[in-house]
């Protein structure tokens, strides 16, 4: 979910402007929580009480906003792509507001601050971006998509079975997220084979 604010939400636990809010910011208070919050998605339902990670780019680049606003961006866990009751289109504006409450527990000022909000689903990221089932991650980072399994077994050393293709991207090893290690790691495969004369 992206949110356009007039101002910077406060946080009760660390009050004010500050360095604190020009890193990543992250409601999820124990793994206990964020265990409850996998479970409803383990039963098609997206969070009531999710799991976001916030940045706020504006503080870094003020010129993504209007002198004095700002942007907020969330990545909210867990949000099934099949859910069991209703369609997302349907849930689209619930599950924003379930983001809001959950934000402003944390920073209550929020919801006074909100000009605009996206809340892109699964199937909007799916459908926007072509990442299947919304998932941003091109697979689940669990124990059995992880390391030499990942993408899939006898597939995880960044060739394809066309002689000079490689992958490279959240699919294969080390995963998600925005590190670009998956493109380096590539990179140093496509140099070794190319140096024995196999890419």
């Amino acid at each position: 979910m992206n949110l356009a604010l007039s101002g910077l939400p406060d946080f009760t636990c660390l009050p004010g402007e500050g360095r604190h809010l020009r890193g990543a910011i992250s409601i999820s208070p124990s793994v206990e929580y964020m265990e409850r919050a996998y479970d409803d998605a383990k039963y098609g339902r997206y969070s009531r009480r999710p799991y976001i990670d916030m940045v706020i780019p504006t503080l870094t680049d003020p010129s993504v906003a209007p002198p004095g606003k700002h942007i907020m961006s969330c990545f909210v866990q867990y949000a099934p792509y099949h859910l069991k009751e209703g369609t997302w289109d349907q849930k689209r504006e619930e599950f924003g507001d379930t983001v809001v409450d959950t934000i402003s527990e944390y920073a209550p000022n929020l919801r006074s601050l909100i000009l605009h909000r996206q809340v892109l689903t699964p199937l909007d990221i799916e459908t926007m971006f072509g990442l299947s089932e919304g998932n941003i991650f091109q697979g689940e980072l669990t124990l059995e998509q992880l390391f030499f399994l990942r993408p899939a077994p006898g597939w995880a050393q960044y060739r394809t079975p066309v002689r000079s293709l490689y992958m490279c991207g959240s699919a294969t090893h080390p995963g998600g997220g925005i590190m670009g290690a998956p493109g380096l790691n590539a990179a140093h495969m496509i140099l070794r084979d190319w140096k024995r004369g196999k890419a």
